[in-house]
């Protein structure tokens, strides 16, 4: 397997689904000549043509809402927000008709549409552009919300929302870009909806996922050297959310910590948590602790910022806590 970096796996599995399948095209502001606000689009443009790398407006609600009419005519789009707050200004497109279109006609019509955004803070891109809002799109059924904390599973992961033919939002960590990791070559592909266990232990689970992963296995090997040992499962998809691995895990080690990026009020380790002590509260031998980001607007300043999101410190107090 070669080691890529995240950026590379994304890109590697875009060519590799656009050389397979005439059908996908890429739209989004700068993806064409300029390749892409992240470069995962670079050189696209001069091999497939502007025909399938399309720049467009800058307008978040025209380009979901070409995707959808492009998916609902045959075609397999794959479109570009800047970032995740932007989509905010396609919601009544992603939620209204995206999520439910099939179910509202009956199955009549499919929606083999992704779109690729970038979430989270550590960027100093200040409190509008650095939220976490992963938790409000997977609220709504109808949607798939995919956010991959390796390469690995990027790639996988993205190759099977190509070829699914439901509506996937595929939630890309900003700061995720440079991470390298083991990625299979050729037809890799992840399901959607699959938990993974990325560290075996037996004293602490801790769920999470995207850029949280990082800090959570940090935080395991300190932890590690202190004789605590902590299993870490991987959520992946946030819609549908595969909990099998999770009460598996806590069964075994009795205890979790919940690590997430985003706000903890009304958020995903909010659901997480809720399903665990409804499904197996025998189970567990002391309260479940959640890490989050501070409940503030993201600061601009960079020492402020960081203090707000969860750090590697955070985790291994909260595993010590539950311990």
């Amino acid at each position: 397997m070669a080691r890529l970096t995240m950026r590379e796996a994304i890109s590697q599995a875009l060519w590799e689904e656009m050389e397979r399948d005439p059908d996908v095209f890429i739209l989004g502001e700068e993806v064409g000549v300029w390749g892409g606000t992240y470069a995962v689009t670079k050189g696209f443009y001069d091999h497939f043509g502007a025909e399938r790398v399309r720049d467009t407006p800058i307008s978040e609600a025209a380009i979901v809402g070409a995707a959808i009419g492009a998916a609902l005519t045959g075609l397999r789009p794959v479109a570009e927000l800047m970032t995740i707050n932007f989509a905010f200004v396609a919601m009544d497109h992603i939620v209204n008709e995206a999520a439910k279109l099939h179910y509202m006609f009956g199955g009549q019509m499919v929606l083999p549409l992704v779109i690729r955004t970038t979430s989270g803070g550590g960027r100093q891109l200040a409190a509008t552009h650095s939220q976490t809002p992963d938790a409000i799109f997977a609220h709504f059924p109808g949607l798939k919300v995919v956010a991959p904390g390796t390469p690995a599973d990027a790639k996988g992961l993205l190759k099977a929302s190509i070829r699914s033919n439901d509506p996937v939002l595929f939630i890309e960590h900003a700061t995720l870009y440079q991470t390298r990791g083991e990625v299979p070559e050729g037809d890799y592909i992840v399901p959607i909806g699959k938990s993974a266990i990325q560290r075996a232990g037996r004293d602490v689970t801790i769920i999470t996922y995207s850029k949280m992963l990082e800090i959570s296995m940090k935080a395991a090997d300190q932890l590690a050297r202190e004789g605590i040992e902590t299993e870490i499962v991987d959520l992946r998809t946030l819609r549908p959310l595969d909990m099998e691995p999770v009460f598996d895990s806590i069964k075994k080690t009795n205890r979790a910590v919940i690590v997430e990026e985003g706000w903890k009020s009304y958020g995903v380790g909010a659901e997480v948590s809720a399903r665990i002590y409804e499904q197996i509260f025998d189970y567990i031998d002391a309260p479940i602790r959640r890490v989050a980001q501070k409940e503030v607007p993201l600061p601009y300043n960079r020492t402020l910022e960081q203090m707000a999101l969860p750090q590697v410190e955070d985790v291994i107090a909260a595993v010590k806590e539950v311990m």
